[in-house]
């Protein structure tokens, strides 16, 4: 296979320049063809993971194909995230691609970033995004440039969605990472798996009604705060890894093996990693709240029209069946694929890479570039 190169690549943003201390906001690594400049391009972010090296990069670089792995300001950072501010920092890194003489721009919208390129590529056809809770929409937000190709890889409906899927319902006070009422706990036995029907329906229902409390809760402390001239808080979101299908293989069948991204899902929900574990309250509004994120794939994806490509992954132990049709259902583009393929949620199995880079390389040649 041929090599590889790639350029550490640091930028200011529209709307942060660089921190006194001497870091840029928006940092990645670019990975080209070895010695050559593509004319076609990928870039791909998250809202919190390191995508510098990312794991498709090489791949795609060693059949010919640019690869932008691309961090906006808030890697790492996810606790203060605010939507309108990182599509400003993905349009840098588009802009940057154009400068290199990129012609082709595809956006990969992969795992948790999938709403997230999803929500750039909307906005930059057609602006549509609100500002941040109390805050005002910044002017560069209006002014990014679109991409030319849409790929969603094992991507999640988006952080919302997500995150009220694996949230624990039988949670009784936020503050108290142990109390839980037993009706709803997937991990008492007597509920199961397997989960029956009706309390399937009544978890699903209570999920909603947990995110929907906390968002209630964030708007009222933040006027609360306001009060005493305070801006915002930093809160601690507890048990956050209990999907029902974690543990029920038969619920949403698919190649998966039991268990979840943090392993057992037991330990990992009462265990401190997850997502959306801190959040100030406006990052909880803007990322991860039902009612008033703008961070769900569905109505961004129904604004792409151009060719658009969805590859899911069928033993991914987070993203399932029926959520890889319901995004390519929302797709937007009268010219879009879907291919369900075998493998994990990052293709880690020998081969498994080489495989899905085979195929996204070849949609890629089929649109001409």
């Amino acid at each position: 296979m041929a090599a590889a190169d790639r350029t550490w690549v640091s930028l200011e943003s529209p709307t942060a320049p660089r921190a006194g201390h001497g870091s840029n906001p928006c940092q990645g690594l670019y990975w080209t063809p070895s010695g050559a400049r593509p004319k076609t391009a990928l870039i791909a972010t998250h809202y919190n993971v390191d995508f510098a090296e990312h794991y498709l990069a090489e791949y795609m670089a060693q059949r010919g194909y640019g690869f932008l792995g691309w961090n906006t300001r808030y890697r790492g950072n996810e606790a203060y995230f605010l939507l309108d501010h990182a599509v400003i920092d993905i349009g840098a890194g588009v802009r940057w691609l154009h400068e290199q003489g990129v012609e082709t721009v595809v956006v990969l919208g992969n795992s948790g970033g999938g709403s997230l390129m999803a929500a750039y590529q909307s906005q930059a056809i057609e602006p549509n995004l609100h500002p941040a809770f109390g805050m005002t929409m910044p002017e560069a937000a209006f002014d990014l440039p679109a991409c030319d190709l849409y790929i969603s890889l094992n991507a999640h409906l988006g952080r919302p969605d997500v995150l009220t899927a694996w949230l624990d319902p039988s949670v009784i006070d936020e503050r108290d990472p142990v109390s839980a009422n037993p009706a709803l706990d997937m991990f008492n036995p007597d509920n199961g798996p397997p989960f029956k029907p009706d309390f399937v329906a009544a978890y699903r229902d209570a999920q909603v009604a947990r995110n929907n409390k906390i968002s209630t809760w964030c708007h009222d402390e933040i006027a609360r705060l306001a009060k005493h001239d305070i801006w915002d808080t930093v809160f601690v979101l507890n048990r956050v890894w209990a999907d029902l299908r974690f543990t029920d293989l038969d619920l949403d069948p698919s190649e998966r093996k039991w268990g979840c991204y943090g392993g057992d899902p037991k330990r990992a929900n009462y265990g401190p990693f997850g997502l959306g574990r801190a959040n100030s309250c406006r990052s909880w509004l803007s990322m991860w709240s039902l009612e008033d994120s703008e961070c769900r794939a569905e109505g961004h994806l129904g604004r792409i029209t151009q060719p658009s490509l969805l590859v899911q992954s069928l033993g991914d132990t987070g993203i399932f069946p029926s959520d890889a049709h319901a995004m390519f259902d929302a797709m937007g583009a009268t010219d879009k694929t879907i291919e369900l393929i075998s493998g994990d949620h990052y293709f880690q199995h020998e081969g498994s890479r080489d495989e899905c880079a085979d195929l996204i390389a070849g949609w890629l040649r089929s649109k001409g570039v």
